[in-house]
């Protein structure tokens, strides 16, 4: 029976969860979030509504090649309400903020659940209560809880817990269509928490486990050994098995809507991914690439251990774990390698555990512990390679639902000290350090999600070995040294790292190392030669060169590989123009402009050339057609008032300096250009005025001084004259 009382104490254990990774409530995007936000044009208002039921969860279209077949409709939508919230700008606050009231709300059901889950009696409110706090302060949820692109898990959480609790009212009644319907809305939640995320379905066996463990009391051992005998000889235990449907009839039928349920979740999942997998690459998950059944087993078995350690002592948290963050365990010296023990250790606790609670008779202690293991290990095995490649090697996030199945034995085991020990508040001592170390932690690491540059610095401490760790240090370093240090570091890591390759041959070349960045590029393309970006930016080498038709030739393969390339038809047009070749870069810049209508640099580069032609009337139309969709850009304004002042229109010209100078004031050109204006437009005082905040900006221009030398004996001699 649920009190007023259980609903404060979940709401109070809800809020303490929230209020441990508050310190994430002021960061930005980062990491994951620049795909599943910031560059997803799914959650911007202006994008149909059905989009996102066609795309990824990355806004990439599912049914093509290079999806990564994350099919999360539900996560993205509740994106695009973050930006409807704020009138369709990209607030990063809003998001952390929807996200603590998630978790909250997630950590608030685990209460009741957890009562459900541990077969709640009046004498047994500690487990519930424990497993609930230890789950709300619990620092692997901060990737989850931190990082917006957690959202996917925190829904799926929410609405997995929803459907074991629904399906709990189902097993109260005894009346076939309502247990049929009951049920059914369980399946529901769970296809739900699917299209939050994919390990939403796994719910479904949450609750099968919980129905045969806790409502029937059936011991696994039992099920085991009905199996064999059956198989043995199904004649003989023929009577027997029409005896168990009879017992349990009401099992069966929600059972078997869960089955069917799973299924048709399975058969939509895979439709609608066109039946086709993911492509992977050897570095998102090395083991599962490896040699041998046996050096994978090993491998993935050393993986569940650091998984456990992680849930255990939550220390070694890292964004990514990818790329050498994880050596491999080679079988041909398995022996010397210390890390066997770690794997062998796991399956004795394991085998242990579970052959003490198959062994003892049914009672509520191994229902506990076997319900506990499920809620563990069921969500998690989608993540554990058994059943299909995975695209991580270790993904904290996806431990945030098995999180309460370890936080469930963790409670059980704090229930089976009390009674050995005489001195209880050595416990209660032991529990308030550990939940005000893991409070503390929380903070930490959420403090570390709210930028790159501290993301990525952690993730140094734990993972040196990562290439991608030192290529995300790189890209985000605002020090060119230092980036070209840690590219180098990736590449040594990871030769074949062909981002790193591509990112480094862009700083080189803007160091004007045009021949290694030129080596770099070829090599990237090498490795994978669809590779449109390196394309390109072989392409700006080559420009910069003079060698012309390799360039040409770079920017036309860039585009077959990818044909919606705006930064390519920019360059390309650039290309162009350096060649005098005006009218292929004026079809570039108008393509580049097509693709993308903010393509601001695109829009002004026409502009000037044609101003520069002396087409001011096409220049005019251009700036005005740019300036429809990009409203406040300054540069648009500045090139439109420099069009308009040949054309001898000098009021709508200062209309336009003036506006460029409002969204830019710190623009010296702006000033000088204005004041030209008003000396050509005879305003030698407001000339004079724009020439001296010109100077007062930057003081080395020559031809100002020159300019405002000349606008003073003006306004001299205008003085003299009157």
């Amino acid at each position: 029976m649920w009190h007023f009382r259980d609903l404060l104490i979940a709401s109070a254990i809800g809020l303490l969860g929230s209020m441990c990774f508050s310190s994430s409530i002021n960061g930005r995007f980062v990491f994951d979030d620049a795909e599943a936000i910031v560059n997803n044009k799914d959650i911007l208002l202006d994008s149909p509504i059905y989009k996102l039921f066609e795309d990824d969860f990355w806004g990439v279209k599912i049914s093509h090649n290079s999806s990564h077949k994350s099919y999360r409709p539900l996560t993205v939508l509740s994106f695009r309400f973050n930006v409807w919230l704020n009138n369709g700008a990209l607030n990063p606050r809003s998001f952390h903020i929807f996200n603590l009231f998630l978790h909250g709300i997630a950590t608030s059901l685990c209460y009741p659940l957890s009562w459900v889950l541990f077969k709640r009696s009046k004498t047994n409110d500690f487990k519930p209560f424990l497993a609930t706090l230890l789950f709300a302060v619990h620092p692997v949820h901060s990737e989850a809880v931190a990082g917006i692109v957690g959202r996917a898990d925190l829904l799926c959480a929410i609405f997995s817990f929803l459907s074991v609790l629904i399906y709990y009212v189902g097993t109260k009644n005894v009346k076939p269509l309502k247990v049929v319907f009951i049920t059914i809305v369980a399946s529901l939640c769970s296809g739900l928490a699917m299209l939050s995320k994919e390990q939403g379905i796994t719910a479904l066996g949450v609750c099968g486990a919980f129905d045969i463990l806790i409502i029937n009391n059936i011991n696994p051992k039992d099920i085991i050994k009905g199996i064999f005998y059956t198989i043995k000889d199904y004649k003989i235990h023929k009577t027997t098995i029409k005896i168990y449907l009879y017992r349990y009839y009401l099992m069966f039928l929600r059972l078997t809507v869960l089955t069917i349920s799973g299924c048709l979740f399975l058969y939509f999942r895979f439709w609608i991914m066109d039946f086709k997998g993911p492509y992977f690459h050897k570095t998102d998950n090395p083991a599962s690439f490896a040699d041998g059944i046996f050096t994978r087993f090993i491998n993935f078995n050393y993986i569940y251990v650091i998984n456990l350690w992680i849930l255990l002592c939550p220390e070694w948290l890292c964004f990514d774990w990818s790329m050498g963050c994880i050596p491999l365990i080679n079988v041909k010296n398995i022996f010397v390698d210390p890390r066997i023990l770690a794997v062998i250790f796991l399956w004795i606790v394991f085998g242990l555990l579970i052959l003490k609670q198959i062994n003892l008779p049914t009672n509520p202690l191994s229902q506990n512990v076997f319900m506990a293991l499920s809620v563990l290990l069921i969500p998690f095995s989608v993540a554990s390679n058994l059943f299909f490649r995975v695209g991580f090697v270790i993904a904290e996030r996806v431990l945030y639902i098995p999180s309460l199945g370890f936080c469930m034995l963790v409670a059980i085991g704090f229930d089976l000290l009390f009674p050995r020990f005489q001195r209880k508040y050595i416990i209660y001592l032991t529990l308030a350090l550990l939940i005000i170390i893991n409070i503390t932690r929380c903070n930490l690491r959420s403090f570390d999600w709210r930028s790159e540059k501290h993301l990525f610095e952690s993730g140094l401490k734990v993972c040196p070995l990562n290439a991608k760790v030192h290529y995300n240090l790189a890209k985000t370093s605002h020090n060119v040294s230092n980036a070209i240090k840690h590219y180098r570091e990736a590449l040594r890591l990871h030769p074949d790292y062909e981002q790193a390759l591509n990112n480094l041959a862009n700083v080189l070349r803007d160091n004007g190392d045009l021949n290694e960045a030129e080596s770099l590029l070829r090599k990237a393309i090498e490795i994978r030669p669809n590779f449109a970006a390196a394309w390109m930016n072989l392409g700006i080498v080559l420009s910069h060169l003079n060698r012309y038709d390799e360039a040409l030739q770079s920017y036309n393969t860039a585009l077959i590989h990818r044909k919606k390339y705006p930064d390519c038809y920019y360059n390309l047009g650039n290309l162009f123009l350096s060649k005098q070749k005006y009218n292929e870069a004026y079809a570039a810049w108008m393509q580049a402009t097509n693709q993308k209508p903010t393509h601001t640099i695109a829009w002004n580069n026409l502009i000037v050339m044609m101003d520069s032609l002396g087409d001011l009337d096409k220049a005019e139309d251009l700036a005005k057609e740019a300036l429809k969709i990009l409203p406040d850009d300054s540069a648009l304004h500045f090139n439109l008032a420099n069009t308009l002042g040949k054309k001898g229109q000098y009021q709508s010209a200062e209309i336009h300096f003036k506006t460029a100078i409002k969204l830019r004031p710190n623009q010296s050109l702006y000033h000088t250009n204005l004041g030209v204006l008003y000396h050509r437009w005879k305003k030698y005082v407001l000339a004079e005025e724009q020439y001296l905040i010109a100077l007062r900006i930057n003081p080395t221009l020559k031809n100002v001084e020159q300019n405002l030398k000349s606008v003073q004996k003006l306004i001299a001699k205008l003085n003299y004259v009157n």
